[in-house]
């Protein structure tokens, strides 16, 4: 017979095309996905994938039933989203997502609320830059996604939580920049230090310096915020923050120093997404109160440190 985690590990080895990849997906061993592939297609008779030296492809067959198999799934999926509703607000699996410039500093006081006040959840995170966790919203591996406006993306909906301002990372040994708050028009923002390609706090401070000289943009591909305040520690460049990272940064940094713009500052728009057919409707309202509570106590707390009214 066949069974709904055969039919959810193919789904996963079909998005990764790799069996590894498609194992960490699903949190099993690869031999053991591997054996279920193997099960489920000797239950139908026919190959599903096509394996060739370092790389596998959907046979024929496999790329046939796999709409057939993704509606299965998103019929089980439809289910328990209506038993979960009918048990209580926030109780039962929560897959959530975050990009990787906001969970270190949201989580940790999100985390232990939700906890207390929903003991009946069973939530999980996942970080992940926004295009892979859009991804994995629209497949269904996530309920919700946390992230910075804008996403674009038809079926689904969103629930603003928090405008998230910028603010300016220096060493206290550079003297080139004055004391805040910043005209965002005169910044100097030579030696910006950036992310790499892929995250879009990246394409948000290229926006903020609009206009200025790329050569002076500072790449290390760093894939952290971490990373690239230890590079201002040590006088390698600057770079921008957004504010709810301030309460959790400052403590650890004391060579260097965070100044903020003067109005209007430049901002990102943080968002909760989620499914617009999704029966959780009732449960992504209430998550989004919590987030959008707990986001605003962290950048209270951040502004508090450097001195700023709430």
């Amino acid at each position: 017979m066949i069974t709904l985690k055969q039919i959810t590990y193919f789904d996963a080895l079909s998005r990764t095309l790799h069996f590894g990849r498609a194992a960490e997906r699903v949190n099993v061993s690869q031999p053991a996905l591997s054996a279920q592939i193997a099960e489920l297609e000797a239950q139908l008779g026919c190959l599903l994938v096509e394996r060739r030296r370092g790389a596998i492809v959907l046979s024929e067959n496999g790329q046939r039933l796999l709409p057939s198999f993704r509606r299965v799934l998103a019929e089980v999926r439809s289910i328990e989203e209506q038993v979960q509703q009918q048990s209580g607000v926030l109780t039962g699996r929560m897959r959530i997502g975050m990009i990787p410039t906001l969970a270190p500093y949201l989580l940790p006081a999100l985390a232990p609320e939700l906890s207390r006040r929903f003991p009946q959840l069973d939530f999980g995170v996942r970080e992940a830059i926004t295009e892979t966790l859009v991804a994995q919203l629209r497949s269904g591996d996530l309920d919700v996604v946390i992230a910075a406006m804008p996403i674009r993306e038809a079926g689904l909906s969103h629930r603003l939580l928090f405008e998230d301002r910028f603010v300016m990372a220096v060493s206290n040994n550079d003297h080139d920049i004055l004391d805040s708050p910043l005209n965002r028009h005169k910044a100097a923002f030579d030696r910006l230090l950036l992310l790499e390609e892929g995250h879009c706090l990246r394409d948000q401070a290229l926006s903020v310096c609009h206009g200025q000289s790329q050569g002076a943009l500072v790449n290390f591909g760093a894939t952290s915020l971490t990373t690239l305040l230890q590079m201002v520690a040590h006088g390698m460049g600057r770079t921008l923050l957004p504010e709810i990272a301030v309460s959790a940064e400052s403590p650890r940094l004391g060579d260097i120093r965070f100044l903020p713009f003067a109005p209007p500052a430049p901002s990102r728009q943080i968002a909760m997404f989620f499914r617009t057919a999704s029966e959780r409707q009732g449960d992504y309202e209430a998550l989004a109160s919590v987030a959008s509570e707990i986001g605003l106590e962290v950048l209270t707390a951040g502004r508090s440190r450097m001195g700023l009214a709430a």
